[in-house]
């Protein structure tokens, strides 16, 4: 799964269209050598051609560490490898003036096909999250988080894997808003998401789900270790600066976060709502600060909630 860094994920689509192009230039050429009988570059003999090549040389030292945790990305070494080696051989039958076999042939083109195929697949999978994702922040859009959650919740019933979801909301942004403008407020919220996105797992994902708002999905934890990591997070949170201001003020915020189980047992909606509750507790309770749900709890908090209040700050 690929993180949420919208400035990441273009560098990231740029690298694969380039790898894309420099593997669709060498299998052009490589045709054109064999159709017509040319002479072969020695560097397509070589038995590390497949790392000296323009793909190869993206593949084990420029690739981004992004795409270096994709399955997908690691899958390619083996077809990349295997198209240099019976490229080899039909370069060699053909420089000898022998007929190129039909069956290393038709190989070398499904290989190729195989390889294109995955560039082609992480290469769509990126362009959908960059259109679904909010283009302020870079956090997922929010029509992705049902779909990932639902993911979750059936490994959840199943017993393979436990999923928690965390509700994030930036405090006092109002008056950051007030203070500074929309515009600063808009630098601390996208500042806000890359810091938090920085210090998750690479497979946990951050989702805006209105405002100042965002639910974080964290897979693969149970709820006691989820919140640790989520403390760990919030209190690193209000030493960052955000934002530095027209007159040379670094601007800072804090954030509550409120946890809960994705529950097996009821609806997603439902833990939603939980990790929403222990949100609201958060902030009753000071804010900068991370609170799992707990029922006995967020009840009574709920009950004592201001009603002048509101959810903004």
């Amino acid at each position: 799964m690929f993180s949420a860094d919208t400035a990441g994920l273009r560098a990231t689509l740029q690298q694969l269209q380039q790898a894309t192009h420099d593997h669709a230039e060498w299998h052009e050429r490589l045709i054109r050598t064999i159709v017509c009988r040319l002479r072969c570059s020695p560097d397509d003999l070589a038995d590390d051609a497949h790392q000296n090549c323009r793909f190869g040389q993206w593949y084990y030292a420029e690739a981004s560490a992004e795409l270096r945790r994709q399955s997908m990305f690691a899958a390619m070494e083996s077809e990349h490898e295997r198209i240099h080696v019976i490229a080899a051989a039909l370069l060699q039958d053909a420089s000898a003036g022998l007929p190129v076999g039909r069956e290393s042939y038709d190989e070398f083109m499904a290989t190729s096909a195989r390889l294109r195929l995955e560039l082609d697949s992480l290469r769509h999978e990126v362009q959908d999250i960059l259109r679904g994702s909010d283009t302020l922040t870079g956090a997922y859009g929010r029509r992705h988080l049902l779909p990932e959650l639902r993911e979750w919740h059936e490994l959840a019933k199943r017993e393979v894997q436990q999923c928690c979801v965390a509700f994030m909301d930036l405090d006092h942004l109002k008056d950051i808003n007030d203070t500074h403008g929309h515009t600063v407020g808009d630098q601390v919220l996208a500042g806000a998401v890359r810091y938090v996105t920085g210090h998750l797992r690479p497979y946990d994902k951050v989702f805006r789900y209105g405002g100042d708002e965002f639910l974080i999905s964290l897979p693969g934890i149970d709820l006691p270790d989820a919140l640790h990591l989520v403390e760990r997070i919030s209190a690193g949170f209000g030493q960052q600066s955000f934002v530095i201001s027209a007159d040379g003020r670094q601007i800072r915020a804090t954030a509550s976060f409120g946890l809960a189980l994705l529950d097996p047992d009821i609806s997603i909606e439902e833990s939603i709502d939980r990790a929403d509750k222990a949100l609201l507790v958060a902030k009753t309770a000071g804010r900068d600060r991370a609170v799992k749900w707990d029922p006995g709890i967020t009840t009574g908090a709920i009950l004592d909630w201001p009603a002048d209040q509101g959810r903004d700050g």
